[in-house]
């Protein structure tokens, strides 16, 4: 398992958009990302701050059912 990146927040949401996260609004410094499955919806809030931090990263990648690598073949 890799490193997650330190990226800022255009490349992660534009990776998370290949995967089919649909940018529902932004307040503020904050992007809301909704993702539709047949039996839930999962909500994602990425902080527009360049660069986001690996550990706030992480916690995006979890919530996005994500694995790091999965994440990086997106990039």
């Amino acid at each position: 398992m890799t490193k997650v990146p330190s990226l800022n927040h255009e490349a992660i949401v534009a990776a998370l958009r290949r995967d089919g996260w649909v940018v529902l609004r932004q307040r503020g410094s904050h992007i809301r990302l909704v993702k539709r499955l047949p039996d839930t919806l999962l909500k994602l809030t990425i902080p527009a701050h360049r660069p986001v931090k690996r550990s706030t990263l992480a916690h995006i990648l979890k919530q996005a059912r994500l694995t790091t690598d999965m994440f990086i073949s997106l990039l």
